[in-house]
């Protein structure tokens, strides 16, 4: 028998949103915040009431049409990455998917947020090339946003999961999601119906009803827990010794299922 060693591990990809599911805050609110502009969740709900754009797809379009937007070049999106505050442990959730006995995921980041954001904030921990975000063409003379070369944004994230999975050459039930809101539903429901996992960090209801697992933590190491269980198949024992080889101890660990239920009276 082989050991576990000399096995060959079993590939996966472990696809993951970048806004409020690695980070503790919207790239588009600490922009805003630097430009002095106060009104930006107005704007972003006026354009979701309006269905202009794809869900996930608002701060591309105002930083190409708004004018209070307008002023934005490269270097301000580098800095907003460094003001972006992270989640807890990244940097150690890929180390554990790396060194996982059996198994490799392979951890891409898939987000509607600027790429240059994506990157400055994930420098040395996660690389460019992993990063998938909204990409911009730049004037050459003025730095100033000309276009969106590319927006993965709703169906669109669907579309860069199967260039993915191609490129890594996996099954599609070798895929994991992880997402937060309302422009993760079209990919999850797509994982979903070709037996891939799809994880939840947040409470938004239209997530999770659709996603096979909901992890609620200001700890981006959380989402192993779905994936030790699982795809690994291990126990609670064995989840919480695999923290405990990294220095942390799951501390509170609450299972619950939550009917959730309006009853009126009839007609």
């Amino acid at each position: 028998m082989l050991t576990s060693s000399s096995k060959k591990k079993r590939e996966y990809l472990l696809v993951s949103d970048f806004d409020q599911t690695l980070s503790r805050n919207d790239s588009g609110v600490v922009l805003s915040e630097m430009l002095g502009i106060r009104d930006f969740q107005h704007r972003v709900a006026g354009l979701s009431d309006i269905h202009l754009v794809q869900q996930g797809g608002e701060l591309a379009y105002l930083l190409l049409h708004d004018p209070d937007f307008r002023c934005v070049r490269k270097e301000h999106l580098i800095e907003v990455g460094k003001l972006v505050r992270l989640k807890s442990n990244i940097e150690v959730l890929t180390r554990c998917l790396q060194n996982l006995e059996d198994f490799h995921f392979s951890l891409h980041i898939l987000s509607s947020a600027p790429e240059e954001v994506i990157r400055s904030a994930l420098a040395g921990i996660v690389p460019d090339s992993h990063i998938h975000g909204t990409r911009f063409r730049y004037d050459d003379h003025t730095g100033e946003i000309q276009a969106i070369l590319r927006a993965p944004a709703g169906y669109g994230k669907v579309a860069v999961i199967e260039e993915l999975r191609a490129r890594a050459g996996v099954g599609h039930d070798r895929l994991v999601y992880v997402g937060d809101g309302c422009s993760d539903v079209h990919v999850m429901l797509h994982i979903n119906r070709l037996d891939g996992l799809t994880i939840s960090v947040s409470e938004n209801k239209n997530l999770t009803e659709i996603a096979k697992r909901t992890v609620l933590s200001d700890d981006a190491l959380s989402v192993l827990v779905p994936i030790l269980e699982d795809i690994a198949g291990y126990d609670s024992g064995r989840i919480r010794t695999v923290f405990g080889a990294q220095g942390l101890v799951l501390q509170e660990w609450a299972k619950a299922r939550t009917d959730t239920l309006t009853i009126a009276a009839s007609a």
